[in-house]
C-alpha cells in the first residue's frame, strides 16, 4: 500500500492517429510500463495509473472530464510519447480542474546508434512532441510543474514525488474543514482575513463554534477514558518521579487527557482536520489546551493559535504534503532573538508546538500558564531538531493572498533552557536575520507561521501556483532592494490578473 492509500495520479500519454495501429500499440505498452515502473518505485508515494492513449480532441476532453469527476484522482502526469498536435488539447485543458504535471521524458534513455531509423524517430519523438504540448499550456497561461529527464532517474522520480505530494496537499485543501473555537485574539490584524476569499482560492471551509459546544463534549469524557490516556502519556514521554507523586500535577495531566479526547471527538464527528482556539476566550473549558493540542498536531491535525485559521489550514496541508517523510511540521511563532555573532531566532508559543519537530524524547511537565488564564497546564517540552527548515505564512492583503517562505537552519541551543517551560526551536534565518527579518516585514509576513522540516521551497511554490496566489521566497540569494522590487512587480501582476 502506498502512503496515500487509494489516491491516484493518472498517467496520460498523448499521440495521434497519424502513426497507425502498430505504433499506437507500442505507445500504450510503453506508457503502461512507465506507470507501473513509477508505482513500483520506493521513491513514489502514490499509485500512478496509466490511462488509454489520447489521440483526438474528444478523447482528451473525455479523460480530463473523467479525472475531474473521479474522487481518487488527485492529479495528472501528461506526456507526449510522439507528436500530439496541441490544438487537440485546448478543450481538455480548459475543462480540467485537477492539477497536472508535464513530464518531458522519453521511453528509452539512450539512442541505439547502430540501429536507429525513421521508424524509431517517429515513435520516440518526445523531444519535440512535448515542446508542442508545452506551447499550448503557456498559451492558456496555465501554471504547471515541468519535470525533464528520463523517468527511471532518481532525480526525476524525486521531482515527480515532490509534485504529487503537493497535489495531495491541494486535494486535501479542497475538502478541508477548520473548526474555530472562539474568535480571533482581540485587536490583532494579521490573523484576521476573508474566509470567503480563502475558500474560493484554497477550497477549505472555516466553521465557528462557541466554547460551550466544545465544553459539552469535553465534560462528557469518562474517567476511565481519561485515565487510559494518562497511562499512555506516562509510557510515551519522560516524566519526573516527583510529578508522579504529586496529586495536583497528576490531576492537571488528567485534565489535559480530557481535553485531548474531547477535542478529537468533536473534530472527528464534524470531519474537521484543523482547528484554532484563543486564550482570551476559554469560557466553559478547564484551561487553554496545551499537551492536548500538541498531541493532536502530532496526529496530523492543523492548528493555529489565537484564532489564526489560515495558519491552522496551512499546517494541515503541509502535514499532508510531508506525510511519511522525515522532518516534522508545527504551528510556530517567532518569539525572541539571540543577537550576537550569529543572529538567531528562538521560536516557541505559549504551549502549542508539535512534538514531530523534537530533537529528543519530549518531557511531560506541568507549569503555570499566565497569559489569558492563570492556571497550571500540562505540556510537552523539547527543543527542535537541528537541520534545514522553513517558515511558511499565508497573509490576506485585502485584494489577494500572499504566501511567504523563509528558509532556515535550525541549530542546537548553545545552553540549556531550564526555566523555559515550553517547547522551542532555535534557528538562523537565511541569508541572515538582518535581511530575512526586513524582507519578511516588507512582505507583510505574520508572526505566526508553519514551521517544517518535511517540505521543500519548490513544493510551496507549486502549491501557491495551484491556488493561483502569490509566493515569495526569502533565501540565501535574497537582497532587500531586489526583494522590494519583486513585491512591487508582483503587486502589478496580480492586480492585472484579477481584471477590472
Amino acid at each position: 500500500m502506498k502512503i496515500y492509500g487509494d489516491k491516484e495520479i493518472w498517467f496520460v500519454t498523448g499521440s495521434q492517429h497519424l502513426y497507425g495501429p502498430k505504433v499506437l500499440e507500442q505507445v500504450a505498452a510503453n506508457s503502461q510500463q512507465i506507470a507501473d515502473g513509477l508505482t513500483g518505485s520506493d521513491k513514489i508515494s502514490a499509485k500512478i495509473v496509466a490511462q488509454p492513449t489520447v489521440k483526438s480532441p474528444d478523447e482528451i476532453l473525455e479523460v480530463c472530464q473523467r479525472a475531474n469527476n473521479d474522487s481518487n484522482c488527485v492529479g495528472l502526469i501528461l506526456w507526449m510519447h510522439t507528436f500530439s498536435p496541441a490544438k487537440m488539447w485546448i478543450a481538455g485543458l480548459k475543462a480540467l480542474n485537477k492539477p497536472y504535471m508535464h513530464l518531458h521524458t522519453q521511453f528509452n534513455a539512450e539512442l541505439p546508434w547502430a540501429e536507429i531509423n525513421m521508424d524509431y524517430m517517429n515513435l520516440h519523438q518526445s523531444a519535440h512532441g512535448d515542446r508542442e504540448f508545452g506551447y499550448i499550456g503557456t498559451r492558456l497561461r496555465q501554471d504547471r510543474r515541468v519535470v525533464v529527464g528520463h523517468w527511471q532517474q532518481d532525480r526525476v522520480q524525486q521531482e515527480i514525488d515532490d509534485w504529487l505530494r503537493v497535489a495531495m496537499g491541494w486535494a486535501e485543501s479542497q475538502t478541508l474543514k477548520v473548526a474555530r473555537f472562539g474568535d480571533n485574539m482581540r485587536q490583532v490584524a494579521v490573523t484576521e482575513g476573508d474566509k470567503v476569499a480563502a475558500q474560493i482560492h484554497f477550497g477549505y471551509e472555516v466553521h465557528a463554534f462557541g466554547l460551550g459546544d466544545l465544553a459539552e463534549v469535553v465534560d462528557a469524557v469518562s474517567d476511565e477514558d481519561a485515565n487510559a490516556l494518562v497511562d499512555e502519556y506516562l509510557q510515551t514521554y519522560e516524566v519526573a518521579e516527583e510529578v508522579l507523586k504529586d496529586e495536583h500535577q497528576m490531576a492537571m495531566i488528567k485534565n489535559e487527557a480530557r481535553l485531548e479526547i474531547g477535542m478529537e471527538r468533536f473534530l472527528e464527528k464534524g470531519g474537521f482536520k484543523a482547528f484554532t482556539n484563543n486564550f482570551e476566550n476559554l469560557t466553559g473549558l478547564t484551561g487553554l489546551p496545551g499537551m492536548a493540542t500538541q498531541r493532536l498536531m502530532a496526529k496530523g491535525y492543523g492548528y493555529g493559535g489565537e484564532g489564526d485559521w489560515k495558519t491552522a489550514a496551512m499546517t494541515r496541508i503541509v502535514k499532508v504534503i510531508s506525510q511519511g517523510k522525515e522532518g516534522g511540521t508545527s504551528f510556530m511563532e517567532d518569539y525572541t532573538y539571540n543577537l550576537g555573532t550569529r543572529d538567531q531566532v528562538l521560536g516557541a508559543h505559549m504551549l502549542e508546538i508539535c512534538p514531530t519537530i523534537a530533537a529528543q524524547k519530549p518531557r511531560l511537565e506541568v507549569a503555570l500558564h499566565t497569559i489569558g488564564i492563570r492556571k497550571d497546564i500540562a505540556r510537552l517540552k523539547f527543543t527542535g531538531k537541528p537541520g534545514p527548515a522553513m517558515n511558511i505564512t499565508t497573509v490576506d492583503l485585502g485584494t489577494r493572498f500572499r504566501i511567504v517562505v523563509n528558509e532556515l537552519d535550525t541549530v542546537a541551543p548553545p545552553a540549556d533552557l531550564p526555566k523555559l517551560p515550553v517547547a522551542s526551536a532555535l534557528w538562523e534565518p537565511r541569508p541572515n536575520l538582518g535581511i530575512a527579518g526586513a524582507a519578511w516585514i516588507h512582505a507583510g509576513g505574520a508572526h505566526h507561521s508553519v514551521y517544517s522540516q518535511g517540505v521543500t521551497t519548490e513544493q510551496i511554490i507549486d502549491f501557491a501556483e495551484m491556488a493561483g496566489v502569490e509566493a515569495v521566497v526569502i533565501d540565501n540569494d535574497t537582497k532587500v532592494r531586489t526583494f522590494k522590487d519583486e513585491l512591487r512587480q508582483n503587486a502589478a501582476y496580480y492586480h492585472l490578473k484579477q481584471g477590472v
